[in-house]
């Protein structure tokens, strides 16, 4: 029952994508992780969105062995192992090729944090992995993608961006939920257009200063947040 709960989920969050016009045909995937079974959800590998049911969603183990489902899952999946692994708080994961965010990863530029919108969901700047090397790409590509981000988050340290760009590939972002790694790409895509918008404008444009930087990340997302109201988890 919990995996058939958790695979209406990560259906849901799956269409929230294309909802956002942050996926195009079967670009894309998300996924949801029932950590106490050691059990992933995830969508199926080029399987179209408009024909896709709660029953195409694919349930693996943790070593991305299908264990129930007749589809293969997403090409994926091994990137959203290794990012479970790295985050254990994730319960959803959501990879896109959403225009805005992937110019930035194919720019291998990281979103700079201009504004306080940004600061509202990443308490820094929403960061660039290094690029895969020949050998890489060429044997387990997928896991070493994700192997990739967590190399990146290890040496970024207890930092709060529930967000990556993987150079010249595109982006991934994760929460507690499969709909808030949903939620999650569709504000990183607002954010980079945004920024990509703030450049043009002004190529000298500086970014939020920590202190505003700070005063809105924490007040949604502190120990002492008053954004929304109690009980709220999006507050």
């Amino acid at each position: 029952m919990l995996l058939q709960i958790l695979r209406q989920e990560v259906l849901d969050a799956n269409l929230e994508l294309v909802r956002r016009g942050l996926v195009l045909y079967t670009f894309g995937n998300a996924s949801g992780i029932a950590r106490d079974q050691g059990r992933i959800a995830i969508k199926p590998s080029g399987v179209p969105y408009d024909t896709m049911s709660a029953q195409d969603i694919v349930v693996t183990d943790m070593n991305g062995r299908v264990v129930d489902g007749k589809l293969r899952p997403s090409s994926d999946l091994a990137t959203h192992i290794e990012i479970y692994k790295r985050f254990p708080d994730a319960g959803g994961v959501a990879h896109t090729h959403s225009e805005f965010a992937t110019a930035w990863a194919q720019a291998r530029r990281p979103i700079p944090c201009f504004g306080t919108t940004h600061a509202d969901y990443f308490h820094g700047e929403v960061p660039v992995t290094s690029e895969l090397t020949a050998e890489e790409i060429a044997t387990d590509y997928e896991r070493n993608t994700g192997l990739a981000i967590t190399r990146l988050f290890d040496g970024l340290g207890d930092v709060k961006i529930p967000a990556v760009l993987v150079a010249g590939h595109a982006p991934f972002c994760w929460g507690a939920t499969p709909s808030d790694a949903a939620h999650n790409a569709v504000i990183l895509e607002s954010v980079a257009r945004m920024a990509y918008f703030t450049i043009g404008i002004a190529t000298d444009a500086s970014p939020l200063s920590r202190t505003l930087h700070d005063k809105h990340f924490l007040r949604k997302h502190g120990n002492q947040a008053y954004y929304g109201q109690a009980g709220d988890p999006k507050r």
